[in-house]
């Protein structure tokens, strides 16, 4: 039985795999074909944060695959009416899978050491992998092929931003982080992320207009992630530099797509004229969330399409 609570958990070849099921699966689907190949089988979605994109793409990609998705928040008590391990242990009886947003990486290990069924990571403040496999998924379907593209991440070392260094560093793109120092990763981040990733090339800057005059892929999210509401005003000010806008993409080969996991918060991070502009793939970008979840369920138990 396999986990995925970072792409750490996933070695290249897995990675590929699952990337390649998930185009066959959205190929399909355009064609008017569904596989039916996760019939009857449940996942449970264990929610603690809000959530459009990653509750709506897991209840509807396992249902185009035939199974059925239970959205679990707050009111199931879990970590508060009874212990995580009795939580836990239960909750591994119903179901065949398990989706966990929460708010602390933490929690989401102590789901992990008492699960008796897979469980996947749908966003910690550690980690992001969904959204990294389908921001992935979008640089090659763009580009055909990920070998030798360059992604430029625009803003701060959090959650997003360490699942698509580890992405790029196990899929071979160059991976640049552009922000104020004081939000770039530790020196023991960055080592932990090029020591898990055989070909990584991880580089990071305060010279965003430097980084993206190479960049294939510019991307950005928002300046306070959730739980960071306190330093909103703070990070306004520290990040007024680092606006992806139609200066920073002019600065960036004509060829280079503007990518943001969602929600944005238009006229901070990214302005409209960018956002909703030529090179962006932002909706592309999150209907692929959908996609590579369906080819990671896949790849996760064990099916053959």
């Amino acid at each position: 039985m396999r986990h995925l609570l970072s792409l750490f958990d996933l070695t290249t070849d897995e990675i590929k795999q699952i990337l390649t099921y998930s185009l066959q699966l959205k190929a399909e689907l355009a064609e008017g074909n569904r596989h039916s190949v996760l019939a009857s089988h449940n996942l449970a979605l264990l929610f603690e944060k809000p959530s459009l994109r990653t509750r709506v793409s897991f209840e509807s990609g396992i249902s185009q695959l035939g199974g059925h998705a239970l959205f679990l928040g707050q009111e199931v008590g879990w970590g508060k009416r009874e212990s995580v391990k009795d939580f836990s242990e239960v909750l591994s009886q119903y179901v065949d899978v398990i989706a966990c947003r929460s708010y602390k990486h933490s929690t989401l290990e102590q789901l992990v050491e008492y699960s008796t069924v897979p469980v996947i990571n749908a966003l910690t403040d550690y980690s992001h992998p969904c959204q990294a496999l389908a921001d992935v998924l979008t640089i090659q379907e763009e580009f055909e092929s990920l070998e030798n593209r360059h992604l430029v991440f625009v803003g701060d070392a959090n959650n997003v931003s360490r699942s698509l260094a580890i992405a790029c560093g196990k899929l071979g793109l160059k991976f640049t982080l552009a922000g104020p120092a004081a939000y770039q990763f530790t020196d023991q981040e960055k080592t932990e992320i090029e020591s898990g990733c055989a070909v990584a090339n991880f580089e990071q800057t305060e010279d965003a207009v430097g980084a993206v005059a190479s960049a294939d892929a510019i991307y950005t999210d928002v300046w306070a992630s959730m739980g960071q509401e306190k330093e909103q005003k703070q990070r306004e000010q520290d990040f007024a530099d680092y606006q992806v806008n139609e200066s920073l993409m002019a600065a960036a080969p004509e060829h280079a797509i503007f990518l943001h996991c969602l929600p944005a918060k238009r006229g901070q991070e990214v302005t409209d004229a960018v956002m909703d502009g030529p090179q962006s793939r932002v909706v592309a970008q999150a209907g692929n969330r959908m996609h590579a979840q369906k080819g990671l369920l896949v790849w996760l138990l064990d099916k053959q399409l």
